[in-house]
């Protein structure tokens, strides 16, 4: 996380409690707090539908404390009344009033009538990987990686089917959501995504690669792209904060068996050279 946007924020809300702000002050600030904290509280962005989700949630959590106990309900509705109720607020009720669909009108409007422009420089589908990378504090080198669970393939078959449940197991826990069930980039969240996930149905893309450049990008996720790679707005995060190294290649291993595909050998690159 962005400890320069959530401290302050923090600072904000203990300073609410110290001050002892209104209960409607007290919801705002906070409804406000947690949004700001979601959409740029996180080094990886987020994307919108899923900062939706969070919002509503949230915005259920508060609506639930506050209409709970009928006090509570009243505190938070009596800044409302007074600034609908009593003249001295007359002003500022106009001007609320006709601020609000000013803004609304103004959104829509900037979003209708944006430009349709290219990226202001071209993006490589699949980036050259790097000579070496660093993952859990091992190194490999990407000239020699390969999968070390591939050869139960042909040697072990009821080992390899094990690799095979637990990378099932990681895809599903972690990567449909953007994948998709079917690996196809129709994930609940791939809308909000740019560039849209990798269709892994689609023979252009993991038939074509090795198992180690798929081992680079889904330990390194999105902030780990090349400047060749980019623009990127992508949610993948550096799965290696989170995965293990036999998860990663567990399920690398499901991705082609699930596609049908094979993993593009190394001797085939080095012929094409």
């Amino acid at each position: 996380m962005k400890l320069m946007i959530v401290i302050p924020l923090l600072a904000a809300i203990v300073a609410l409690r110290l001050t002892r702000a209104n209960l409607f002050t007290w919801i705002v600030g906070v409804w406000a707090a947690f949004y700001v904290a979601v959409k740029w509280g996180f080094t990886v962005p987020i994307p919108s539908s899923v900062i939706g989700i969070y919002m509503g949630v949230a915005s259920i959590a508060l609506f639930t404390y506050v209409t709970s106990d009928r006090g509570r309900l009243k505190a938070f509705l009596s800044p409302l009344v007074r600034l609908m109720t009593e003249k001295k607020y007359t002003a500022l009720l106009v001007l609320i009033v006709l601020l609000v669909p000013t803004l609304v009108a103004g959104s829509v409007y900037r979003s209708m009538s944006a430009a349709v422009e290219g990226p202001f420089f071209s993006r490589t589908v699949h980036p050259a990987p790097p000579g070496e990378i660093t993952v859990h504090d091992k190194k490999f080198d990407m000239t020699q990686l390969q999968n070390p669970y591939r050869g139960l393939e042909t040697s072990s078959p009821e080992d390899f089917k094990i690799h095979l449940q637990n990378g099932r197991r990681v895809y599903y826990q972690n990567c449909f959501f953007c994948h998709g069930d079917n690996m196809a980039a129709n994930g609940m969240y791939v809308h909000a995504l740019n560039p849209i996930p990798t269709n892994f149905t689609d023979n252009g893309t993991i038939a074509m690669l090795q198992e180690s450049f798929l081992f680079w990008r889904i330990s390194k996720g999105g902030p780990g792209l090349p400047e060749e790679g980019g623009p990127w707005d992508t949610a993948m995060p550096a799965w290696e904060k989170f995965l293990t190294e036999e998860e990663m290649w567990d399920v690398i291993l499901f991705l082609y068996d699930f596609t049908g595909y094979r993993p593009r050998a190394r001797d085939e690159m080095e012929h094409e050279k």
